[in-house]
């Protein structure tokens, strides 16, 4: 399990951080000047050169959003011009890519990032380019809305690209476009100029995502583990009833994909963070601000509680806790991982995206004034990161686009590089991965420096 350094503080990390920096702005610098933008969007490496993979198109966001959380980190005027200029050229097909149930990924990292640094100032104020990054944010906040599934208890879910019959865990952190669209005074209007609250299905899927992709132990079923999670949930859309868990980059329905736990970290911390800010009014209808902080608190600890137990010490997960071949290396949980084995792949993604979970949680769970329980997330948080930041995931070499190593996209279908002369996927990096390690160095680095805490909405809308 994770070996916790209890002693490890932000400010241990800055000279790792300042470096970090150094290496990304070249990775960015690269892509920009020689990924051929007519292929699709860029979404995991090979051979160290990003390359695409048509499934979704969920990952754009993350290329030009990497670009303004460099500016946001650095105060380098030239990541601002690639993020906000590429963003008017490439990001309206996102805005309303019905297709898709990751409005949150592409357009948070883009128009959100952008309107949130022009809102602490970090921008120069324009009323024009604020209206116009409201407004976008806006639309996509409705083409996600209105992807609904409705479940045989009144509420409902937002389904993914496969169907209404399906929810993925992943989605729990797009919800943050629907908390940004709100909170822009905004609402879903159907036919009959009907009108549908952004809150209201929010608050609706992140209660089902907490009811069926979540295990508590709570014997529902003979895999019950507290804490483990369902990559996808079926439903029958004819009577709205759950139907079976399932997974498609997970290696079972009754295993835990741990790029999928580590959405589910990270998007209930952030969202009870957002929770904190309501009114107890306006989410009354919804069940209340007690009964949905207790469900939201419940899901964010049973997965941390899980990642910390079924993690090697260093804090990197391997892909799948279920994994068939883990048991070829060993009492793997009682050591480093390691990503050149050869039986099953790491995924250094899902490590990036539940440091930040486990550091949100713990702030969170501090501030409630439960340092008891917060400090060890919040410890668990650094401690990964720490790992993340050094040798073997830091890609320093200037010939490999990536920035972070050893991430894994699809390993039941094969997509995943595997290198010559080795039996696993390694050495290779994602949009997701690198987007999201950006993502928590910036967190980190603003409480380092005292600086306004990171949160995904703009304090002043």
């Amino acid at each position: 399990m994770l070996k916790i350094n209890h002693e490890i503080k932000p400010a241990d990390l800055e000279s790792k951080i300042r470096k970090f920096w150094t290496v990304s702005a070249a990775k960015i610098l690269d892509i920009e000047e020689n990924y051929d933008a007519s292929k699709g969007s860029p979404v995991f490496t090979i051979d160290g050169k990003y390359t695409t993979r048509g499934w979704t198109e969920w990952t754009q966001g993350f290329q030009w959003g990497a670009a303004i959380l460099q500016y946001d980190a650095t105060g380098e005027p030239e990541f601002l011009d690639i993020g906000r200029r590429n963003t008017v050229k490439h990001m309206a097909p996102h805005l309303t890519h019905f297709g898709v149930h990751d409005h949150g990924f592409n357009n948070i990292s883009t128009y959100g990032n952008l309107l949130r640094l022009m809102q602490e100032g970090k921008i120069e104020h324009n009323d024009w380019e604020r209206n116009f990054y409201g407004l976008a944010l806006k639309c996509s906040a409705a083409v996600q809305a209105k992807r609904w599934t409705r479940t045989s208890d009144g509420r409902g879910f937002i389904y993914s690209f496969n169907g209404p019959h399906s929810l993925f865990a992943d989605t729990i952190r797009s919800l943050r476009i629907l908390a940004v669209g709100h909170r822009l005074g905004h609402e879903l209007i159907e036919d009959n100029d009907r009108k549908v609250s952004l809150l209201e299905r929010l608050m609706h899927h992140a209660q089902a995502t907490a009811q069926y992709s979540v295990y508590y132990g709570e014997r529902r079923d003979a895999y019950d583990v507290r804490g483990r999670v369902a990559h996808e949930s079926i439903f029958n859309v004819n009577d709205g009833n759950y139907r079976c868990p399932n997974s498609q980059q997970g290696y079972s329905p009754f295993s835990t994909w741990t790029r999928g736990l580590a959405w589910i970290m990270c998007g209930y911390a952030e969202q009870l963070e957002y929770l904190d800010t309501l009114e107890t009014a306006e989410v009354q209808a919804f069940g209340g601000k007690e009964v949905l902080e207790s469900r939201m608190l419940k899901a964010a600890q049973a997965t941390s509680d899980f990642y910390i137990e079924q993690t090697p010490t260093d804090g990197i997960p391997y892909w799948d806790t279920g994994a068939p071949l883990l048991y070829k290396l060993g009492d793997y949980l009682d050591t480093w991982a390691d990503p050149f084995n050869d039986y099953e792949p790491v995924d250094s993604s899902a490590a990036a995206i539940a440091a930040q979970g486990l550091l949100r949680l713990g702030h969170y769970l501090q501030a409630k004034g439960e340092s008891g329980k917060g400090d060890g997330y919040w410890q668990a948080g650094l401690t990964v990161l720490d790992t993340l930041l050094d040798k073997p995931y830091l890609s320093e070499d200037s010939h490999h686009q990536g920035l972070i190593l050893h991430s894994i996209y699809h390993r039941p279908n094969g997509w995943d590089a595997i290198p010559s002369g080795h039996k696993i996927p390694n050495g290779e990096s994602s949009m997701w991965g690198d987007y999201h390690m950006r993502e928590a160095v910036l967190y980190v680095q603003r409480i380092s420096q005292n600086e306004p805490y990171l949160v995904f909405w703009s304090e002043s809308e």
